[in-house]
Order: C-alpha cells, then structure tokens, then sequence
C-alpha cells in the first residue's frame, strides 16, 4: 500500500514550514549582530512568510470536501504527527540556528539564502505532489509549487533592486 496525502494535510505542512520559516527570519533579526539594513531584510523576509502562511491556510479553507477527506483510516492520528515532523525537518525545522548561517550575511546575501531555501522548497512539494490523487485535491500542491516559483522570482527582483 502506497502513502498518500490530501490537499489538506500538505496545505497544513505548507502552513507549517512558513510559520517556522517567519520564526527563523525574527529570530535572526534578533540574535544577529548585523547593520540596520541587514536586519532590515531578515524582517521583511519574516513578513514575507507571514504572508505565505495567510495564503496557504485561505487555500487550504477554500477546500472541498474530497480534498479535506483522509486518506487512510487514521484513527490515532498518524498522519498529522507525521507531516508535522516533516514540516519541522524541512528547511527551517526548530534546531535550525539562525546565527549559525544568517548573521555575517549581507542583505544580497540573505535574499539569495533565501532563494536557496525557497528552491529547496520546490524539491521538497514536487517529491510531494505524486502523493495526493486527483481526487484529494493534487491541484493544490501545484498551487503551492506555483506560489514557491513566484516567491523565487519576488526573491530575484529585490536582489536587483540592491544593485
């Protein structure tokens, strides 16, 4: 028997690495001993996952019945724990240190850590996105995948804004 996910679930851990993602990006604002503008960026890339995390959780309530209906018999709730656990192993997981990456960087710098991450995220829902059938709602981890994308692109721009 092969795993699978619907909508739901992946929304909640699309959730989930956002919110983990804001808290990596306050907290090395605030442990970081960087210039103003430096800091500056960690805040905006926090408000930015903020902002994921809002449409992540709108898509995931706009959600039909069939997308939100288990798919497996759960009945100690497994799955939740599970994609929890992937949520916080992923990318900013809790033990991830923002001193230990963020605080010698340069706003260029942290935007493009920041893309890295992002693409990490792409890896991450593309592995993901042949676990939830069609009838569960697999269009929405293309949605993710696009909002990712864009959220890349966004990334791109503010470095060339920088100069």
């Amino acid at each position: 028997m092969g795993i699978g996910f619907n909508a739901n679930e992946i929304l909640l851990m699309a959730e989930r690495i956002e919110h983990n993602g804001a808290r990596f990006y306050r907290r090395a604002a605030e442990v970081c001993q960087t210039d103003e503008q430096s800091r500056k960026a960690l805040l905006e890339l926090a408000e930015m996952e903020d902002g994921h995390e809002r449409a992540f959780a709108e898509m995931r309530e706009a959600l039909g019945e069939q997308a939100s209906k288990p798919s497996t018999f759960d009945p100690e709730g497994e799955t939740a724990a599970y994609l929890s656990a992937m949520a916080d192993a992923h990318v900013f997981g809790p033990d991830f240190d923002p001193a230990d990456i963020a605080c010698d960087k340069s706003p260029g710098e942290l935007l493009r850590m920041a893309i890295q991450l992002e693409k990490e995220s792409i890896v991450f829902y593309l592995g993901l996105r042949d676990l939830v059938p069609p009838t569960s709602g697999a269009e929405k981890v293309e949605q993710i995948l696009q909002e990712e994308k864009s959220h890349v692109a966004m990334l791109h721009s503010r470095i060339a804004e920088l100069g």
